[in-house]
C-alpha cells in the first residue's frame, strides 16, 4: 500500500498536502498502513487527523494500530512513591522551552534502547510543527540541566504523545504527569500514546479498539483549546 499523490495546484494552502492515505481499517494486523509520501506539515497533520502516524523515514512508513493505547486524562496513575517524590520538587518543569532538545534526548540511545526510530528527518519535521503550534513538549530540569521530557503532536483537543526520555529516576514519569495535567486543565479530551508498554500501563494507559479511537479522535480535533504559558514550576 502507498500514500497516494494527487493533483497539486499553486492555490493550495501551506498546510495542504498532495498525498492521500488509505482508511486506517486497511492496516494489516501489525498496524502497517502505507509507504511513501513526505513529512511536510500538511502531510503529518492529515495523518494525525485520521489516526495515522509515521514510524520510519527510509522509507517513510505510516501506521494505525488496533487496538490503540490512550491515557484517560482523569485516569493517570500516580503511585504513592511518585507522589511523594513530586512533593519534594526535585525537578523544574517547563513547557515548550526546548522542544528540539527533548526530541534529541528521546533519540539518544539508552540502556535497553540502543536503536531509535527518531531520525534527524523526524526531528526536523516535528520541530517545524512545534514552531507552527502543532506540537508541544514538557521539560524536566535539575540544576538547570535537561534530564527528562516528553513531546507530541497537538490538534484541537487531541494530543499524540510521541516519545519521552529520562536521564534521572522519575524524570519521564514527572513529565508525563505534568503534560496530562496541562492537557486536562485546558480542556483537551484525548491523550493518545499509540502503543501500550509496561511503563505506560503503570501510568494508567489503556487500550481501546481503533474504531472507538477514531470516533473519539474526530470529536477531539474539533475542540478549541489553548496550550497556555510555558512555565509550570517544581515537580
Amino acid at each position: 500500500m502507498s500514500a497516494r499523490k494527487g493533483e497539486h495546484t499553486a492555490a493550495e494552502k501551506p498546510l495542504s498536502t498532495s498525498f492521500r492515505f488509505p482508511h486506517p481499517r486497511s492496516a494489516d494486523e501489525d498496524g502497517f498502513l502505507a509507504i511513501g509520501g513526505d513529512l511536510a506539515p500538511g502531510t503529518l497533520l492529515l495523518a494525525y487527523r485520521n489516526g495515522i502516524f509515521p514510524w520510519t523515514t527510509h522509507p517513510i512508513t505510516w501506521w494505525s494500530p488496533d487496538p490503540r493505547a490512550i491515557i484517560e486524562l482523569d485516569g493517570v496513575h500516580i503511585s504513592r512513591s511518585l507522589r511523594r517524590f513530586m512533593k519534594r520538587g526535585v525537578f523544574e518543569v517547563d513547557f515548550d522551552r526546548a522542544f528540539r532538545e527533548v526530541m534529541e534526548g528521546c533519540a539518544r540511545p539508552s540502556p535497553g534502547r540502543e536503536d531509535t526510530w527518531i531520525s534527524p528527518q523526524f526531528i526536523k519535521a516535528y520541530s517545524r510543527l512545534a514552531e507552527m503550534g502543532f506540537a508541544h513538549s514538557v521539560e524536566c530540569r535539575r540544576d538547570g540541566r535537561l534530564v527528562g521530557g516528553l513531546y507530541g503532536v497537538s490538534i484541537g483537543g487531541f494530543f499524540a504523545g510521541e516519545s519521552m526520555f529520562s536521564e534521572e529516576p522519575n524524570a519521564s514519569k514527572v513529565a508525563l504527569v505534568a503534560m496530562a495535567e496541562r492537557l486536562r486543565s485546558r480542556g483537551w479530551v484525548l491523550f493518545d500514546v499509540q502503543l501500550i508498554s509496561p511503563h505506560l500501563e503503570s501510568m494508567g494507559a489503556i487500550e481501546i479498539p481503533r474504531a472507538e479511537y477514531l470516533r473519539r479522535l474526530s470529536t477531539a480535533i474539533q475542540a478549541k483549546c489553548e496550550f497556555g504559558a510555558k512555565s509550570s514550576g517544581p515537580g
